[in-house]
């Protein structure tokens, strides 16, 4: 994308935060069918505004995938009040997805605000239903096991994934990545009842990571595997090795952390402040 000291002094970039329930959708990027939380953001706007704009975000979800919030950027020469825009998009916007703010990009540092590549971080929640009957007030919301989970254990079998290491046991063959090398900075879990909430926190993730983290993580806690399993994984790099890809339904992306000198007018960055 264009700098926009290049395109003119009357582009401005907007920034979006943006929540959505992914259920009824194939993921963030943009598809042929249309039937993605992207193509339905570039509509509303092609509807708000009379005109084409092209989006880019923080990190793209999968099918199924929920956003607590995601930050999405744009440039426009269009002029109107934030406030404006939030409602105008809105209006547009399926049930399902939601603009919950909207900011201009600050212009007085050398390099231009961008969704992706200015993120320090992320955090993402998965949220567990641990009962033996599935519930259908979850379905899709939440990922489902039936067998008793022991959350300590899988807190013990977690702190071997923190600091850096090659994540290669837990990439996806699809994964476009050009290294497998992440900063994993803290996994924490909490339960309430028969709800459990795993919060990851990386400098970046790779695709499917977070889902299959979750799975080789359950595996532990259900007795299946040792606690020190899923360090021996990650020395094994093979992905083969470690548990089948999770549910997409209890991933929910909750956070994209960056530098305070941007000034972005973000939710408070623990989505599930009640755990």
């Amino acid at each position: 994308m264009p700098n926009r000291r290049m395109l003119g002094i009357n582009v401005k970039r907007l920034i979006l935060g943006i929540q959505y329930d992914g259920t009824p959708w194939h993921g963030w990027q943009t598809q042929l069918s249309g039937l993605t939380v992207q193509d339905q953001l570039e509509l509303a706007l092609k509807k708000f505004t009379q005109t084409d704009i092209k989006t880019s975000c923080a990190g793209r979800t999968d099918t199924g995938v929920h956003a607590i919030e995601q930050v999405v950027h744009f440039d426009t020469i269009i002029d109107r009040p934030t406030a404006s825009w939030v409602r105008g998009l809105n209006t547009h916007l399926p049930p399902s997805i939601a603009v919950r703010w909207v900011t201009v990009a600050c212009t007085d540092f050398e390099h231009e605000f961008h969704a992706r590549f200015s993120a320090r971080s992320r955090v993402y929640h998965y949220l567990l239903y641990n009962h033996p009957v599935r519930s259908p007030l979850w379905e899709g919301k939440a990922g489902w096991v039936f067998r008793p989970l022991d959350v300590d254990r899988m807190q013990e079998a977690a702190q071997g994934l923190i600091g850096t290491h090659d994540f290669t046991a837990f990439r996806s063959a699809d994964c476009q990545a050009k290294s497998p090398v992440k900063m994993m900075h803290d996994i924490a879990f909490v339960r309430r009842g028969d709800l459990i909430v795993i919060k990851l926190h990386a400098n970046a993730f790779l695709h499917h990571m977070v889902r299959n983290l979750v799975g080789s993580l359950i595996y532990v806690g259900n007795g299946s595997q040792s606690v020190t399993w899923l360090s021996e994984l990650l020395v094994q790099k093979n992905r083969h090795l470690a548990a089948p890809t999770f549910s997409p339904h209890g991933l929910y992306l909750a956070k994209i952390d960056y530098d305070p000198k941007w000034q972005l007018p973000q939710a408070p960055a623990d989505a599930f402040a009640g755990f």
